[in-house]
C-alpha cells in the first residue's frame, strides 16, 4: 500500500486535460502519486482494495455508533464487490446498522423511463439487497425505510430526504472512465451546452445514457451484448454527491480508468466533460486507486 498526502508543489499542473502532455500521462506511477493534488491511497490489488475499504467503513460506523451519532452515506454500486466483506466484518463484530441512512446513488431504469425489477441482473437495489443487507444478521440491519433509493416518480424526494437528514457524512464514489460520479455523465450534445454552475447545481434526475456507458457495461458484463444493458437511469445529483462532508473517490477498473485517475491527480478547474474533475474545489475529498489504474497511460503501440 502506498500513500501519499496532497501537496501543492512548484509542479505546472494543467488546468483542463487539454493540457496534459505526454510525459504526465506516461510519468511513473510513484512520481504521479508524489505530486498528486488530493491525497492518494494505492492498493497493490482490488482484493486489498475492497478489504480496505470495507474495514473503512466498518470502523465509521463503529465510531459513529459509541459517539451515539447516525451515520448518513452516500453509497455506489461501482466499486461493489467490498459489500459482502462489510457484512462480514459487521456481523463478526457486532456493529449496528440501526442508525444508518444509506443513500444509494443511482438505478437503471428500462427503455421507457421505468424502474428495472430488483430481480434483474443489472438492478442495483437487487444486488445490495442480495450482497449487503440480507447478509447482515436481522439484529444489525438497517431500518428499511433509511435505505433509499432515488425514485423515478418523485426525483425530489431524494435530495429532500438527504437534507433532512442532516446531510451526508460520506460520499463513496466510483468514477468512470470518462469521469462521471453515479450516471452523471458528461451532457453529450450539439444541441445544448452547460456550464460547470449548471452542472454543480445538478439534482436527482432521469438520464439517457451514453453510448459509452452502454458500451463499457456490455464489454465488462456480457460479452459485448448490449440488447442486455438497461437504456435510461435515474441518478443522484452532482450537487449532493458535491454536498457530502467527506468525498472518498475510488476505482478498481484497472487499464480501463488510467487516463481518468490522471486527470483527477494532475488538473486544477473542474470539466463538465470530465465530471469527476468537480471534486477539485471539495473541501475534504481523498482519492483510492488499485496500482493498475494509476500505472501509466500506453501512448502507442508497443514493440
Amino acid at each position: 500500500m502506498t500513500t501519499a498526502s496532497a501537496r501543492h508543489l512548484d509542479y505546472p499542473y494543467p488546468r483542463t486535460s487539454a493540457e496534459l502532455t505526454d510525459e504526465m500521462l506516461s510519468m511513473p506511477a510513484e512520481e504521479l502519486a508524489a505530486i498528486a493534488r488530493h491525497p492518494l491511497t494505492v492498493f497493490p490489488d482490488t482484493t486489498e482494495l475492497y478489504y480496505r475499504l470495507a474495514r473503512e467503513m466498518a470502523d465509521e460506523l463503529r465510531a459513529r455508533n459509541m459517539r451515539g451519532e447516525p451515520t448518513r452515506w452516500i453509497l455506489p454500486v461501482g466499486p461493489k464487490a467490498q459489500y459482502p466483506i462489510l457484512a462480514r466484518i459487521c456481523n463478526e463484530e457486532r456493529i449496528s446498522w440501526a442508525d444508518v441512512f444509506a443513500f444509494h446513488m443511482d438505478e437503471f431504469l428500462d427503455w421507457q423511463g421505468r424502474p428495472v425489477d430488483p430481480s434483474h441482473p443489472f438492478s442495483f437495489r437487487g444486488y445490495c439487497d442480495r450482497n449487503l443487507y440480507q447478509l447482515l444478521d436481522p439484529d444489525l440491519r438497517p431500518h428499511p425505510g433509511n435505505v433509499v433509493f432515488p425514485d423515478v416518480f418523485d426525483p425530489d424526494a431524494f435530495g429532500t430526504r438527504l437534507r433532512g437528514e442532516g446531510g451526508a457524512d460520506t460520499c463513496y464514489a466510483g468514477f468512470g472512465y470518462r469521469g462521471h460520479l453515479a450516471f452523471n455523465e458528461p451532457p453529450s450534445t450539439r444541441w445544448h451546452q452547460y456550464t460547470a454552475a449548471e452542472f454543480a447545481a445538478s439534482t436527482t434526475r432521469v438520464v439517457p445514457l451514453l453510448d459509452d456507458t452502454i458500451v463499457a457495461h456490455s464489454h465488462r458484463v456480457t460479452g459485448g451484448y448490449t440488447q442486455a444493458i438497461p437504456r435510461m437511469a435515474i441518478t443522484v445529483g452532482m450537487s449532493e454527491i458535491l454536498s457530502a462532508r467527506r468525498l472518498h473517490l475510488i476505482t478498481d477498473g484497472g487499464a480501463w480508468k488510467r487516463y481518468i485517475v490522471r486527470v483527477l491527480l494532475l488538473t486544477t478547474e473542474p470539466d463538465v466533460l470530465l465530471p469527476v474533475t468537480f471534486a477539485h474545489h471539495h473541501p475534504d475529498v481523498r482519492v483510492t486507486v488499485d496500482a493498475d489504474s494509476i500505472a501509466p497511460c500506453a501512448l502507442g503501440l508497443g514493440s
